[in-house]
């Protein structure tokens, strides 16, 4: 696979990527502020959310996967978002609270820069064959 193909497939993977970002945003949101659940809670819960969407999406679209093996692969896709999710919950603890930001802020750069972890690993681990 050349440079542009992986350029292509990040870019997909960035439009997707956005829509879970709606999800997971919408659904923090909405445990948080409405439910008045814990912040880190809410934020895993989002987050969660946002994986089953992006794994079809990133299983039809991006990589265009037609392994059968669909509980192997999700489990993969599943491991790699857990570990981005405890970078996410790490970055937002470490921005909102050590450094002071707000939240939503603090969110939005754990999501960018997890982002380039979950491409890399999926790329490489999930949806490599």
């Amino acid at each position: 696979m050349n440079m542009n193909d992986v350029i292509f497939k990040f870019l997909k993977f960035g439009i997707v990527g956005v829509s879970g970002v709606a999800v997971d945003f919408g659904i923090t949101w909405l445990l948080k502020e409405k439910a008045k659940f814990n912040q880190y809670f809410a934020n895993s819960a989002g987050f969660l959310c946002a994986v089953f969407s992006n794994y079809l999406l990133n299983r039809m679209w991006t990589f265009q996967s037609h392994d059968a093996a669909v509980g192997v692969q999700f489990a993969k896709f599943f491991f790699v978002a857990l570990v981005g999710l405890g970078m996410n919950n790490a970055l937002i603890y470490f921005f909102n609270e050590h450094q002071k930001f707000p939240f939503y802020f603090s969110k939005a750069i754990a999501t960018g820069i997890v982002m380039l972890w979950n491409f890399v690993a999926n790329y490489l681990y999930t949806f490599s064959g």
